[in-house]
């Protein structure tokens, strides 16, 4: 089934302002036809101009492409979207420079990349969002996905991360066609708590 999910960053804590004014929202609600559970966003906040390396969770409407899993950890996400198990040797190249910038690699891979295969469990569950795919834009971002939470709940790279729990009852809901929007950060919100 295609469903629409909506995250919606959190509102400014005005309690946390700081001289310059009102710091990243790091943290927001998903949503979708079969729920909602709460987030955590990029440690740059949200934003409309993402850019390599800003940690900033992108503005936008990103098609869910498919979901990778660490079969030696868990039984594959129940889901209609296409599934693929992680192995060792699975990156993804976050050097703007090279040409699989933005793409799966196999490592070792002479370029920065990310390692897929973890100690943590962070990317245990991880669903390939579009975002910068189509076509791929060097400096525009790469690796963002959707994928688990940490246990202390630390912002992510520019990521949407979420409970296993919640991970896997959004999973069950997704099909060919599904998407995941990320609203812009709510500037009325940002200027009155100046």
């Amino acid at each position: 089934m295609s469903i629409e999910i909506i995250v919606t960053p959190d509102r400014p804590d005005t309690d946390k302002i700081g001289p310059d004014g009102v710091g990243p929202v790091t943290a927001g609600r998903l949503r979708w036809p079969g729920g909602e559970a709460p987030c955590v966003l990029g440690r740059g906040g949200v934003r409309t101009d993402k850019r390599e390396g800003d940690g900033a969770t992108p503005v936008g409407r990103f098609a869910l492409r498919r979901v990778l899993w660490r079969a030696d950890r868990l039984p594959p996400p129940e889901t209609g979207l296409p599934l693929q198990p992680i192995a060792e040797r699975d990156g993804w190249c976050d050097a703007p420079g090279d040409p699989a910038y933005n793409r799966p690699v196999v490592l070792p891979y002479p370029a920065s990349h990310e390692e897929m295969w973890r100690d943590d469990h962070v990317y245990d569950i991880v669903v390939v969002m579009g975002h910068n795919d189509d076509p791929v834009v060097p400096g525009m971002g790469s690796a963002v996905f959707m994928h688990l939470v940490r246990p202390d709940r630390t912002p992510t790279a520019g990521c949407v991360a979420l409970a296993p729990e919640d991970m896997l009852r959004l999973l069950k809901d997704c099909g060919p066609g599904s998407a995941l929007s990320v609203a812009g950060p709510a500037v009325s919100d940002a200027v009155a708590c100046r």
